[in-house]
């Protein structure tokens, strides 16, 4: 591949070039070149103008449903929407039929995406099944190439299996990624509790259930780190989908005191609030459920001051029969792999430049993967995009459709990716 961009602006902190407008030469997978007005030859030539260029987007929180459930979405169809997302990385749960509690199917992910456009890194399990009872062999899924390790769906209940994993997984350096749930206060919840669950007569999921188990994690890591004295600049434990405002300060007093704990919220997140289901469409059924506009408040707050490190898609997609039903019936989750950026533009209150980082720069830190930039030499791994394009999602690229958002027109379009010596453009 020998391409030539033009007239493209850089948004990447890191690059020399930041906040210009450049044109880029790549060939054989790699950034040749980065100047003005540079000479084509043999290449094919894109037409940049009114584009910007960051490395590639990283997805922290993805369900792959392959294997097991691939009527629902397939490693196929999950690189297909994460494409056209912007994304060339993203992180699969463990959640599959059968789980990721071994190697053989962690390589059976893993080798599914090797030199594709889209690369696929699986989290192994913590137990075995993600059933929370026992230790799957974390030594070797980390040695065969899981990027972190999760239960997933199922937060850790057991405060000694959660201590136990902290304290497995430092010497190895590797990852914990934890959603912050006590699943006994939200059993047969349906949604956040407050006015609106009380009006529309549904069991409510407390923010309560999330604070408790945010105290726990935090005060296990801190209990870990005084009998373990392996030191690492990377965060230890990762907490994924925060959702409300007491989960917030948590963090930003947990960071003060040193903690290494990162965070990371879903891009659906900010683009409802808990009255916007009294309508009881099942695709705004989500866990976290979508809260009250405090709390909403605080996740944006904690994003513009770095309390919240990343953003995630929080991709779960689901088949017709899984959603199309009644509302305390159907499952929980969002397709959302296309939508992220949109939404993230749309409802963060982010300026684009921060957007970006909080996809790729925190996340490759967070998850230990090399550092992408845009800069001559380096490995062409690449998301171009208009932040400020209207567009409409008439269309989604996943196998399930299961998302409010189809029909409707978002800001903020990606139009093109490049990794592995491979690129895809969009209209």
């Amino acid at each position: 591949m020998k391409l030539l961009v033009s007239s493209v602006r850089v948004i990447d902190k890191q690059s020399p070039f930041n906040g210009q407008v450049k044109d880029i030469l790549i060939e054989d997978g790699k950034i040749k070149q980065i100047g003005d007005n540079l000479g084509a030859g043999n290449a094919q030539v894109v037409d940049g103008t009114g584009l910007c260029v960051s490395a590639g987007w990283v997805d922290m929180r993805v369900q792959g449903r392959d294997p097991g459930f691939e009527h629902k979405e397939d490693l196929h169809s999950v690189r297909e929407a994460a494409a056209h997302g912007g994304f060339t990385e993203v992180v699969l749960l463990p959640n599959t039929q059968p789980v990721v509690d071994t190697k053989d199917t962690l390589n059976y992910i893993r080798h599914s995406s090797f030199g594709g456009l889209v690369t696929l890194h699986p989290a192994a399990a913590v137990t075995k099944k993600a059933d929370g009872v026992d230790f799957t062999e974390m030594m070797d899924l980390h040695k065969a190439g899981a990027i972190a390790f999760t239960d997933g769906e199922s937060p850790v209940q057991n405060a000694d299996l959660l201590l136990k994993t902290i304290l497995y997984l430092r010497p190895l350096n590797a990852l914990l990624i934890n959603r912050p749930e006590d699943r006994e206060l939200t059993l047969y919840g349906q949604m956040h509790e407050g006015v609106t669950s009380t009006l529309v007569g549904m069991k409510g999921m407390p923010a309560l259930a999330e604070e408790m188990m945010l105290i726990r994690d935090l005060k296990l890591l801190e209990y870990a780190l005084e009998k373990n004295t392996y030191d690492t600049t990377a965060p230890v434990l990762h907490v994924s989908l925060l959702s409300t405002v007491r989960g917030v300060e948590l963090i930003r007093e947990a960071k003060a005191k040193g903690l290494p704990v990162s965070v990371d919220i879903a891009a659906h997140q900010l683009a409802f609030e808990d009255k916007d289901l009294i309508g009881f469409d099942t695709n705004l059924k989500v866990n976290p459920p979508f809260r009250s506009p405090e709390d909403n408040a605080a996740l944006r707050q904690g994003l513009a001051d770095g309390t919240i490190d990343a953003i995630v898609s929080d991709h779960n997609p689901h088949d017709e029969e899984s959603k199309n039903l009644e509302f305390d019936h159907a499952d929980f989750g969002i397709t959302a792999l296309e939508t992220a950026f949109a939404l993230s533009v749309m409802h963060s209150g982010l300026v684009v430049d921060d957007i970006v980082e909080k996809l790729t720069a925190q996340p490759r830190r967070i998850l230990r993967l090399p550092e992408v930039n845009v800069a001559e030499g380096a490995a062409a791994n690449l998301t171009f995009f208009d932040p400020n394009a209207e567009w409409l999602f008439g269309r989604s690229y996943s196998k399930s459709k299961n998302t409010p958002f189809l029909g409707q027109t978002l800001r903020g379009k990606v139009r093109g990716v490049i990794n592995n010596g491979k690129q895809e453009w969009f209209q």
